[in-house]
């Protein structure tokens, strides 16, 4: 009032305060999120050096296999050689894993779970469509927008980031004879959203008072880490690539088919063709609609259609489709659901482009993403293994727990949301 100026406080929100509408967490670098961040895992690094033996923690980081393309794409290195320098740069920590393998398990129980909704449609309303439930940035906007009525239609199975935590504070921790609260579990992703899927109450451990990720931290701030030690990724030294949750032998690296966002329209497309009318599906012919981002794929017999599936990426297309569904006009029977334009290899926490234009970049982290082996999660003998002998079997109570999770309707109140847990 009197004409001076002051310097403001830096702002600060909480992860309860976002709506992930896209327009601050999914894509600014500057937003302080002071549950998650990477200033928290030098504290855990930071702490382990002063504390007693007894009191320090496991620290383990799981990489995705976005965020590594998007390194490897800066640093101008193939996949391999960022992973194994990335296992060197973080063992300050104990053990740096890959994602990649914990999407075999999202992408099978996604399989199962289509499957079972198909075969109930007749009785069950909303059965169908299976709407995709990896993106936290989609979930978020559903549970506060639509709430109840678009929930029934949401996978309820677990994305491969929280999937790495029931399996490191899990199975892992088993292994190492540790309880959950003893390991610190930091995870390296495209996307700020997936700070807040763990956050979520549901994911964690009231018995351990624990999360099953402690942290989670951006492609954008590894590098951060990176120039905090005066460090570049290209010329620190490889080291051999942690094993126990690898899909592969300790020099290669694999990937799944279907895209950047993780194939999963196309692995349960395939594996319900195969499983509910045995048709063999080898190639999948993908039609574009209105733009890039929104695209279907029909299996027909006949003439007659016997599955209609969909990508739909980006939040205009995103409420294109609540609005078909609100309507009854939506002939799908799956839609893979990504908050951001492009997938994930677009995401908010990717590097952004350092001399040439976003398309270009994005273009050359596709091509780094794809450039790997792709495998088959059937096929894969660790996951089996993992089934049957900590799991106790794809049915079991334990894999619905570790594997599955639920999703709440939040009302909007006069002074914010009001979540029902």
């Amino acid at each position: 009032q009197d004409g001076g100026a002051q310097k403001l406080e830096k702002a600060k929100i909480t992860l309860n305060d976002c709506l992930a509408c896209s327009g601050c967490i999914t894509s600014a670098e500057s937003v302080l999120i002071t549950q998650q961040s990477h200033e928290e895992l030098c504290k855990i690094l930071a702490f382990n050096k002063t504390a007693a033996p007894s009191e320090q923690k496991l620290v383990v980081v799981s990489v995705s296999p976005q965020s590594r393309a998007s390194l490897a794409a800066r640093c101008k290195m193939d996949v391999l050689e960022t992973a194994k320098k990335l296992t060197a740069f973080f063992k300050s920590v104990h053990y740096v894993f890959d994602t990649t393998f914990s999407r075999n398990f999202s992408l099978l129980e996604s399989q199962r779970e289509f499957v079972t909704r198909f075969r109930r449609q007749a009785e069950d309303k909303k059965a169908l469509p299976m709407l995709a439930s990896a993106c936290p940035g989609w979930i978020c906007y559903a549970e506060k927008t639509h709430g109840s009525f678009i929930i029934p239609y949401i996978s309820t199975t677990k994305s491969p980031q929280q999937v790495m935590g029931s399996l490191v504070k899990g199975y892992f921790a088993e292994q190492q004879r540790l309880s959950p609260d003893q390991i610190y579990h930091v995870t390296v992703m495209p996307c700020y959203d997936k700070k807040l899927e763990a956050s979520r109450p549901d994911f964690f451990n009231q018995e351990y008072q624990t999360r099953d990720v402690d942290c989670v931290i951006t492609t954008g701030e590894v590098l951060k880490l990176l120039e905090q030690e005066g460090v570049s990724l290209s010329d620190v030294d490889p080291a051999p690539l942690d094993t126990m949750f690898c899909s592969a032998a300790e020099e290669e690296l694999t990937g799944h088919a279907g895209g950047g966002s993780g194939g999963y329209l196309e692995h349960v497309y395939q594996h319900a063709a195969r499983e509910l009318f045995g048709i063999q599906v080898d190639t999948i012919q993908y039609k574009p609609l209105k733009n890039k981002d929104f695209q279907e794929v029909t299996l027909e017999k006949d003439g007659v259609v016997l599955l209609q599936f969909a990508l739909a990426y980006g939040f205009r297309n995103i409420q294109n489709l609540v609005q078909k569904l609100k309507r009854g006009k939506s002939p799908y029977h799956y839609v893979e659901v990504m908050a951001c334009p492009s997938g994930c290899l677009n995401g908010g926490g990717q590097l952004k482009p350092d001399g040439e234009s976003g398309k270009d970049q994005l273009q050359q982290v596709e091509r780094l993403y794809e450039s790997l082996k792709t495998e088959i999660p059937e096929q894969n003998g660790t996951v089996k293994e993992l089934y049957e002998r900590w799991l106790g079997g794809a049915a079991s109570e334990k894999a619905a727990k570790a594997l599955h999770t639920e999703y709440h309707a939040v009302e909007k109140t006069s002074t914010g949301f009001n979540i029902k847990w």
